[in-house]
């Protein structure tokens, strides 16, 4: 059979697989799952979901938003039925699964493609409804995922050796510095004209958010995956990445971060402006 009709045969299975719950949440159970990977005994097949997990964690995420031990009833002949362990996977558990299998087998490399497409798919559509929103809206969005992201990035800094405040603040004066040809925290927040108190990310607009976003993520990634050891290493990635995120905005033609204008208004008042909307509303 053609490599493209394997794959869609392979595609196909998965799609077979997936679930929904009534709250329209899909996913996976791990054993059927187990099976479509060709694993021929599900203990085989656990060591590679005890990867996926540790993978998840390392990632910043809560495992248990992406695996739920659970108890599945299933048919043992003639009828009868008894309760076995299993997992609820989300697509991004499925996914980490798939990188962590055995990459031999054509149908982990298909499941590799299949989930990464899942998730880009879900990408652009949050992407779509993203571009719908208003400036304030999309500022607002990417500042929150903004934090969350920067607490990984903090305990990934951690796990390098950044160990105390004041490790970190110069940790991330260095990724500011890369993306702001030189430019630190204080720099920066001098430029904007901003009270001691105030905090840069919550006078930036939601392009220089996203410059912001994308070091932070990227850092938090190369950390991990480098296996980054040590404060003065961990700046110096931080630092790399940053200078990188503002290479790719030099040759793409865009602006450099410090030169994007300064928003009317904070995070803070357009939070307490949402929050007065949604008191009127009946």
């Amino acid at each position: 059979m053609p490599d493209k009709s394997i794959a869609h045969q392979h595609h196909a299975t998965f799609e077979g697989i997936r679930h929904v719950d009534d709250e329209g949440n899909e996913f996976w159970l791990a054993r059927p799952l187990a099976k479509v990977l060709d694993y021929s005994e599900y203990r085989h097949f656990l060591p590679v979901v005890e990867r996926a997990r540790e993978a998840c964690r390392n990632s910043g995420h809560p495992v248990a938003d992406h695996f739920e031990d659970i108890l599945e009833m299933v048919e043992i002949g003639s009828g009868a039925k008894r309760e076995l362990p299993d997992v609820r996977l989300s697509r991004y558990a499925c996914y980490l699964i798939v990188q962590n299998g055995d990459p031999s087998k054509p149908v982990i490399a298909n499941g590799q493609t299949y989930f990464a497409m899942q998730t880009r798919r879900q990408e652009l559509a949050d992407d779509a409804k993203f571009a719908q929103l208003s400036e304030d809206e999309k500022r607002l969005a990417i500042r929150n995922e903004l934090a969350t992201h920067n607490k990984h990035l903090a305990a990934a800094a951690k796990s390098a050796g950044v160990e105390t405040s004041l490790d970190y603040a110069i940790f991330q004066d260095h990724g500011y510095k890369g993306l702001y040809g030189g430019l630190g925290n204080k720099e920066i927040h001098a430029r904007k004209g901003l009270k001691k108190s105030q905090k840069i990310l919550d006078h930036m607009g939601s392009t220089e958010l996203a410059a912001n976003l994308f070091r932070a993520t990227q850092t938090e990634e190369k950390l991990r995956r480098d296996q980054v050891q040590g404060k003065t290493q961990a700046n110096k990635t931080h630092f790399e990445v940053g200078r990188k995120v503002r290479q790719t905005i030099q040759e793409l033609g865009g602006t450099m971060p410090e030169n994007l204008p300064k928003p009317d208004t904070s995070i803070q008042q357009i939070e307490s402006a949402k929050k007065k909307l949604e008191k009127k509303k009946p």
